[in-house]
């Protein structure tokens, strides 16, 4: 072999070695999902329930995944604006969202086209069940005489808040009703900006129920100015294990709730879902997570990815039932 031959067959041995290690690097640096920092979004505001769930959620995954997962507030139209970023992020698992029940609600409303199957979902991570609460000092003392009372009661004399009109509590409200063979507006619902208002005016005297989950009405229970009869879940919260579910007070098997899950664009690469789904269940079953939803009262709920996408599906069915008797549905 001539030298020029050596040199020229070493100078190329070296570049294929050159491009191997290369090569080696780049792999080594996209390397395994994730390698940087991961967003979820939040598609209500900071300090809310939801933004809370949302920061325990990353500050769970950032241990088990080992990279910063930044929540980010994406607010406005009722929700629409934070559940549209998720929907038209890049399927690459670094932007992801939790997810809640008015994806659900939008829809039926005119207020997107975005329903629960616009997204691959991830995991069911918490649901928060309505509860019927009166005034402390309230002459019914169960959730029984205070439906016996309805009833009794003419056609929208009775006043109940808990959220605008066509949200989550509305809805609650107005499948109790129904279930219990009542006209949906029987009881007349005063629009609010949240739990939290609802409750100080049902203290005062300027309402007669609120049907907000026990959780938001907490406060003012504990101060004596409320009291809960009942909750629309299968079973009891644990945190709140004297008020009995609307079956056990009333035979009624009727139960809804707000809800919140991880999900992801839709086109989600199959690998990178199930394993963040997998890691979604570490979180919900790890002591931090549950010890800090217990301390707000939140209620822990698990499903994977199709359990979500199932629990979605019969959710969305319900609620279109539900806002077409309310005359809230468009279309």
């Amino acid at each position: 072999m001539t030298t020029w031959t050596r040199r020229q067959t070493l100078a190329a041995g070296g570049a294929a070695g050159a491009a191997a290690t290369l090569g080696l690097k780049t792999a080594a640096a996209q390397g395994a999902y994730p390698n940087r920092p991961v967003t979820i979004i939040c598609p209500w505001g900071a300090g809310g329930g939801t933004d809370a769930t949302a920061r325990i959620i990353a500050a769970v995954m950032e241990k088990e995944l080992k990279q910063p997962f930044n929540v980010v507030n994406r607010t406005g139209g009722s929700g629409v604006v934070g559940h549209s970023a998720i929907a038209t992020a890049a399927p690459d698992g670094y932007t992801l969202g939790l997810m809640t029940v008015e994806i659900s609600m939008m829809h039926w409303q005119g207020l997107t086209e975005l329903k629960p199957d616009s997204y691959t979902p991830l995991a069911l991570m918490n649901e928060d069940p309505p509860g019927v609460q009166v005034k402390g000092d309230s002459p019914y003392k169960t959730v029984k005489e205070l439906a016996d009372a309805i009833k009794a009661t003419p056609h929208g004399k009775l006043k109940a808040s808990g959220t605008g009109q066509g949200g989550i509590w509305h809805l609650a409200l107005v499948g109790w009703l129904t279930a219990m063979g009542l006209k949906p507006d029987h009881v007349a619902w005063v629009p609010s900006n949240g739990a939290a208002p609802a409750m100080q005016d049902l203290a005062a005297g300027g309402l007669d129920i609120v049907t907000c989950s026990v959780p938001e009405a907490r406060a003012i229970i504990e101060a004596g100015k409320a009291r809960s009869l009942a909750v629309m879940a299968a079973e009891r919260n644990p945190v709140f294990k004297d008020v009995p579910t609307l079956k056990e007070a009333m035979g009624i098997d009727y139960t809804t709730g707000a809800w919140r899950g991880m999900s992801g664009p839709k086109g989600l690469p199959k690998e990178i879902a199930s394993q963040l789904t997998a890691a979604f269940k570490k979180v919900n079953e790890s002591a931090e997570f549950r010890e800090f939803m217990a301390n707000r009262g939140f209620g822990v709920k698990w499903a994977d990815a199709d359990g979500f996408a199932k629990f979605m599906d019969e959710g969305n069915k319900a609620m279109g039932v539900a806002m077409k008797a309310a005359g809230l549905a468009k279309g």
